[in-house]
Order: C-alpha cells, then structure tokens, then sequence
C-alpha cells in the first residue's frame, strides 16, 4: 500500500509539475495586427462590391465579402485634412483647433490613437498620404508641432520607374505601396504586432486624360451621378477616377495576398476605407452624400462574423475608440474622444441594423482650399439619419466652390474675367470656383454654363446656397431637391437641427459656443494662398 501511495504520489507531483511548465511557457495572446487602407477622394458607391457597373475592386470586395460592409459610413469632413484628424484623433475637425483644418499646423497636443497603439508594444508604419495636409514641426521653433506625422513614421523609399511602363499612367504617384509595406513587415516588424498605414494618392487629381482607353473601359459602362449632365466628355472623366481606383485597389490585393503567404492575413484587422468624396463638383468639399458618404469594408474572421452588411450609421470619430477597444489599449495621452467604439457591431452576429443607439452620424467642414477673399473658409455643419441629411450653410452669402473670380497667380495686379472665361469661352486654369479641382468636368460645366440643358448642373455646383438644406437621402442620394422649409417635414426638420445643434455644443464647437466664432479663419494656411477680389 505505501509503495501504491508513493508511485501515485510521485505520478501526481510529475502531472502537476508538468501542467505548471505548461502554463509557465504559454506565450501570451498575440494581438492582432492592423493594415489600415484609405484612398484618397472615393465615393461610397464607388466599388464592385456596392454595385459600380465601372470600377472593379476585387481587393475591397474581398475585404468586403470576408468581412464586414457597412452601408453608411461618414467621412468627418468632405475634405482630406480634417477627416483625417476626426479619424486619428477621435474627434471631430472643430474641436482640433488648427490641427483640424486643411493645411494649418499640427499641435502636440493632439495625440493620434497610432501613438497609444506604439506605447502598447505595436510597431507602426507608413507608406504613401498620412494625416495631411498638415504642416509637421520644421525646426526647434515649432517647438508646439508634432515633428512626425501622425499616421507613423514613413516607408515610402520605394518606387516605381517612371521612365518604364510600370506605372499605368503618367498622373499616379510613382510609390511602390505594396513593396514598401513588404518591407516594412520584414524589416521593421520582427515578432511584435503591427499598425500599419497605406495612404493612397489614388484617386486624387490630377488625371492622365483618356487613360480608360488604353483599359479597355467603355464609355457605355458609366453610371453618371445625377447631379452631373450625361456626357462623353464626364463619362471619359469617370472612366480615369475608375482607373485611379483600380490601381489603388491593387496594391490592396498584393497586401492581402503577401499576408496569406506567410501565415498573417488571419491575425491581422484589415481596414479599408476612403478620406472623402470623389473629387468632382457637388462632390468632395461638399456636405452631400457623394462629399462625406465613404466605402468602409474590415476583415478579421477570428472575431468578426464574414458576409455581413450593417446598416448602422459609423463616423470617422469612432475608428479610434474602436481600435483601441480591440487592441486592449488604454487611452493614457489622447485628448478626450466623441467618438464611440463600434466593437459590438464587430463581434455581433447580426447583420443591418445592430446598434440601435446609432441614429446619426455629424460631419463638418471649414476652409478647403484657397478659394475665397482673404482665404475665408465655407464653414457647414451636418447630420446624416436613416432617411434625412440636413445641412447647415453657417455663411450662406460665401460662394460654396469658392469665389467666382481671382487676382493673376503671375500678376496678383490683373483681375482675371468673371467665371475663368477668357474672351473665346474658354477656361483658364486655376481662375474660379477653386474650392473644386481643376478637372474636364469642372471646365465643361464653366464653359457651358449658359446652355439650357447645362445650366442647372452648374448652379448645383457652383451656385450659392440657402442657409439650410434638407434631403430625403434614400429618395434623393444625389441631394439635388432641398426640403427644407417643406411644411409636411416641418417636425423631422426641426428634430434634426435640435439633434445637430446639441451634439455642436457637447463638443463644443466654438462656431457655437465660441469665445471666438470666427476663429477657424484665422488659422494660418501654409499652403498655396490665391488673391480674391474683396466681395461687393
């Protein structure tokens, strides 16, 4: 009996020792990784996965398919700079002071969630278009600026040959995207978990004009939005976005496919979304659904169920609580968040709508680009709901585009004619409305601009607008009828100015509750300042 006793003694110390080495050297939980995605200036419609008849993006419609779409996601401005600060900070672009505004300076002080990812063991990178454009410190000096950019150090060393034909066309940037990440996983990775930032330039302007020829693009393919006349010329325009995209779109399948290979694309969050609208008139640098309305696709079948469409309402605020959520990182130098984590909606089952506390998404812009006397901004304020977008013109007697004519870039003594028009109807380059890139569908609606079919097209762009503007937007995608002041909508319109106007003092919108209202107009713009005629 006491050698029984002693051999299951002895049986009981060796199971039990052995369990404690076990637990011992288990390796902790490795966190995910992260490969965040943005292209820059791509509408919500604009993928083969929301049914483009003209853009195939077979990288997204995987990210898409295999993972969770949402329907309704909102930009935090129609303009890359302060959306991409609501998205990195948390917050919305009027409570960033000028780290909020387009081509003002970045403060310190505002930390991104990317620098909170970095203090809990992340290794963060970049390659392409990061938080910008912002100016970043230049010396000593700038002693209250961010020295670096607040998506992550670069890896952008990598190009394309432009003197080969490795570029599809002459206007895309010559980055390398997917080799540059390439390297970065192999270089700078190691065994940590990564963040990691591919900023596109695609589709930004400017575009090789008629690329879509040498694609095999048909012209018969395009689906014009309908606040754009149907023309060869606009489809043609479309058909060199599409290409943009495509390229864009790419270098997304080459990173998905090279994380597959080495046994990392199932523990990494993919991400993929757009900074703002596409860059046409009544488009980006508008509050309307093609200027704030953006694609958002995110993978990551460990914890989120695959092939669900969500219809919940996502701002470009609640990124950052959610990856920080995910990531288990504490928020220790951030300033305070508005936005709200959508975790639940992640790791929900469900598909539609999840969270029923989600009824709004708000947006805001202020100045875009140099387009105005005395480089004055276009401030609105909006609320997107299920059915309804209202948007407020917080100075409606400002053109929305931008003034309608500027001083000589080369002589700022000559005034250039009203509408860019020279003597011949032609367009100048760079003469009016320059809130919207110079394009071929922005000089076609100038140029005609007196023609009875066209004319309405260019008032939708260009005109000036009322100080409210409300759009059934499951009716109306492209807001071209404005209900506001309709008496049936009476009740809805009045819900959604108190709803906008409580969240603007929550946050503290200084347009609002000030001290200083006008304040966004005096931050300084570090880049290129245009000359305006003072308005009558």
């Amino acid at each position: 009996m006491k050698f029984k006793y002693l051999i299951c003694l002895l049986l009981s110390v060796l199971v039990f020792g052995a369990l404690a080495s076990f637990q011992t050297e288990k390796k902790p939980f490795k966190k995910p990784n992260i490969l965040f995605v943005i292209s820059d200036d791509q509408s919500f419609g604009h993928t083969s996965f929301a049914g483009s008849t003209f853009i195939k993006t077979p990288g997204f419609d995987r990210i898409a398919s295999e993972g969770v779409y949402f329907k309704n996601c909102y930009a935090g401005s129609p303009g890359c700079a302060p959306s991409r600060s609501a998205l990195i900070t948390g917050r919305y672009p009027w409570q960033n002071e000028q780290s909020g505004q387009h081509a003002s300076s970045w403060m310190k002080k505002y930390v991104p969630f990317v620098d909170e990812l970095k203090a809990n063991g992340y290794v963060t990178g970049r390659t392409g278009k990061g938080v910008s454009p912002f100016q970043y410190a230049r010396s000593s000096a700038d002693s209250l600026w961010r020295k670096t950019d607040a998506a992550g150090e670069p890896h952008s060393s990598i190009k394309y040959d432009q003197d080969t034909l490795s570029l599809p066309t002459k206007s895309m940037s010559a980055l390398n995207y997917f080799e540059n990440f390439k390297y970065f996983v192999e270089n700078v990775g190691n065994e940590e978990p990564f963040f990691f930032w591919f900023g596109a330039s695609e589709p930004h302007r400017a575009y090789e004009k008629g690329s879509w020829k040498r694609f095999g693009k048909k012209l018969v393919d395009v689906k014009v939005p309908e606040f754009l006349p149907d023309t060869e010329e606009i489809r043609g325009d479309l058909l060199d976005y599409a290409v943009e995209i495509e390229w864009f779109d790419s270098h997304l399948q080459k990173m998905i496919v090279y994380l597959e290979e080495i046994g990392e694309l199932e523990n990494t969050i993919v991400i993929v979304t757009s900074d703002n609208g596409m860059p046409f008139p009544k488009a980006k640098a508008n509050s309307f659904e093609y200027g704030v309305h953006v694609p958002l696709a995110i993978r990551y079948p460990k914890k989120f169920k695959a092939g669900r469409i969500i219809d919940d309402r996502i701002g470009f605020v609640d990124f950052a609580p959610t990856l920080l959520e995910l990531t288990a990182t504490e928020l220790k130098t951030m300033m305070p968040i508005s936005g709200k984590s959508f975790r639940n909606i992640l790791e929900s089952d469900q598909e539609g709508t999840v969270d029923k506390t989600r009824n709004y998404s708000f947006v805001g812009r202020e100045r875009h680009s140099s387009s105005r006397y005395q480089n004055l901004g276009y401030p609105q304020r909006a609320v997107f709901s299920e059915e309804y977008a209202l948007i407020w013109n917080m100075k409606p007697e400002r053109w929305p585009a931008g003034a309608p004519q500027k001083y000589d870039s080369k002589d700022t003594t000559a005034l250039l004619p009203m509408y860019g028009l020279d003597e011949g109807g032609t367009y100048i380059t760079d003469a009016a409305f320059t809130d919207v890139d110079d394009c071929p569908t922005k000089t076609y609606l100038i140029e005609n601009m007196e023609t009875d079919s066209i004319v309405r097209y260019f008032d939708y762009s260009y005109g000036k607008r009322p100080e409210f503007e409300l759009y059934d937007i499951k009716q109306d995608p492209y807001c071209l009828n404005n209900l506001s002041g309709v008496s049936e909508l009476q009740t809805i319109e009045l819900n959604l100015k108190k709803t906008l106007l409580e969240e603007l003092r929550k946050s503290k919108d200084p347009r609002i509750v000030g001290p200083d209202k006008e304040i966004f107009d005096s931050y300084k713009r570090y880049s290129r300042i245009r000359k305006f005629p003072k308005p009558l």
